[in-house]
Formats: C-alpha cells, sequence, structure tokens
C-alpha cells in the first residue's frame, strides 16, 4: 500500500511539475513579446529626444501644457512664439526654445499616431499582439 502511495505521490508532483515548466515557459514568451514592443516604443522616444536635444516631460514645461493634445500644443506654441519675437522685445533664445519644444511633442505625437495606425492594421489583418 505504502508503494501505491508512493508512486502516486511521485507522478502527481511529476504532472504538476510539468504543468508549472509549460505555464512558466508561457509566461517568459510573453513577458519576451511585452519586452520587444515597450523596447521599441521607447526606442522611438530616445530617438526623437536625441533628434531635437530635449525630452518629452522638458518641452511640454516650457510650452506649459500637461496632456498631448494637439489645440492646446497649438495655441501655447502661437502665444509663447509670438510673445518672444525679436521685433516686440522678445528674445530669439526663448523664441528657438518654444520652436523646438513643438517640434519635439509633434514628433511624439506623429509616433503616437504611428502606433495607432500600426495597431488598427494589425487588428484589420487578423494578427493578435
Amino acid at each position: 500500500m505504502a508503494k501505491y502511495i508512493a508512486q502516486l505521490i511521485i507522478m502527481g508532483s511529476q504532472v504538476v511539475g510539468r504543468a508549472f515548466a509549460r505555464a512558466l515557459k508561457q509566461e517568459i514568451a510573453a513577458s519576451q513579446e511585452a519586452a520587444k514592443r515597450n523596447q521599441n516604443r521607447s526606442g522611438n522616444t530616445r530617438a526623437a529626444t536625441t533628434r531635437t536635444g530635449m525630452t518629452l516631460e522638458e518641452a511640454q514645461q516650457i510650452l506649459n501644457i500637461n496632456k498631448l493634445d494637439p489645440e492646446e500644443l497649438q495655441k501655447s506654441y502661437e502665444h509663447l512664439f509670438s510673445v518672444n519675437d525679436k521685433s516686440k522685445g522678445g528674445s530669439f533664445y526663448l523664441q528657438s526654445k518654444v520652436f523646438r519644444a513643438k517640434e519635439r511633442i509633434d514628433e511624439e505625437l506623429k509616433g503616437v499616431k504611428q502606433e495607432i495606425q500600426d495597431e488598427r492594421n494589425d487588428s484589420e489583418s487578423g494578427r493578435k499582439d
């Protein structure tokens, strides 16, 4: 009787061990896929930061906006750009910072739109992420 109980315990632990290993492999694969997707997004953000010379947060602070709203961005940009016009006694340096900040946020918005378009294309073609 003890022999059968020992065999039952061994077989049960083998089944549980295989199930655990399979679940672990699936979790690792899902984690790696999510990391690749995140790396692509952060890679685009890093590239935009390198091109423009400022981070997204810095650009938002310069233009005094909290969220990436194109209307709010344009309104703030026009106001700050005209206020810092050299012919009105403003600073060309500040005007150029305002321009670069808008340029940086425009790149971010372009990247967000591209990601949305890519997701739509993936869902239309029947692929899942």
